[in-house]
């Protein structure tokens, strides 16, 4: 399932936030939203004191206390995540442009080297900038996010048949942020396919498409 998406922007007044940033945007080089990581640090909007803004988090929910990233949720009701769902506070919307599931075969490109994944990348044509489903919550190393996931749609489900992103339609963003646990669990589904495109394979580590 997604370990790697990309936005392409900025804060500003996305999915009604006011363009506000809850903690100070970093300064450092190291610091880059435009491509998304496990345990990258990346934009999310969420809702404080009334105020829909942007924060900067780490892609990991549990903070490094797991042997890998926990960057997807689907089981909602389990007790840890349950806890976070339950709570609008806890909840957040993270903006992409484009995520990436890597082809379940190996291409050989004919180079001599040997064969690898190639990248799929899927894009949604009805939202430049999309909305994920997540959550969030204070970790010991800092505030970390995870993004739910869902069944795949028939677009996604031939590349990665376990699971999609669970994408949000403009008007569940409010529903997502402030609903009651049954609303938002009700909003854990495929997007429609025929809103998505992919693109791919493509294969950057050798520096050539297909």
């Amino acid at each position: 399932m997604c370990n790697r998406a990309r936005f392409t922007g900025e804060p500003e007044t996305l999915f009604a936030s006011t363009g506000k940033l809850f903690d100070e945007r970093p300064r450092e080089n190291t610091f880059n939203p435009k491509e998304l990581r496990p345990k990258s640090r990346n934009y999310v909007v969420r809702e404080q004191d009334g105020v829909r803004g942007w924060d900067v988090m780490s892609w990991d929910v549990l903070g490094g206390k797991a042997p890998w990233p926990m960057t997807n949720v689907r089981n909602l009701h389990l007790p840890q995540w349950r806890k976070l769902a339950e709570r609008p506070g806890n909840r957040c919307l993270v903006p992409l442009t484009e995520f990436c599931e890597w082809t379940p075969d190996k291409h050989d490109l004919g180079d001599g080297k040997p064969p690898l994944k190639g990248e799929m990348w899927f894009a949604v044509t009805d939202q430049p900038t999309f909305a994920v489903a997540g959550f969030w919550q204070e970790t010991t190393g800092g505030r970390g996010f995870t993004m739910v996931t869902c069944d795949p749609n028939e677009l996604v489900a031939p590349i990665h048949p376990k699971a999609m992103i669970a994408i949000l339609a403009p008007e569940d963003h409010d529903q997502w942020l402030q609903g009651s646990y049954d609303e938002i669990v009700a909003l854990q589904k495929p997007y429609p396919a025929k809103l998505m495109t992919v693109r791919g394979p493509v294969f950057p580590t050798r520096g050539k498409g297909r």
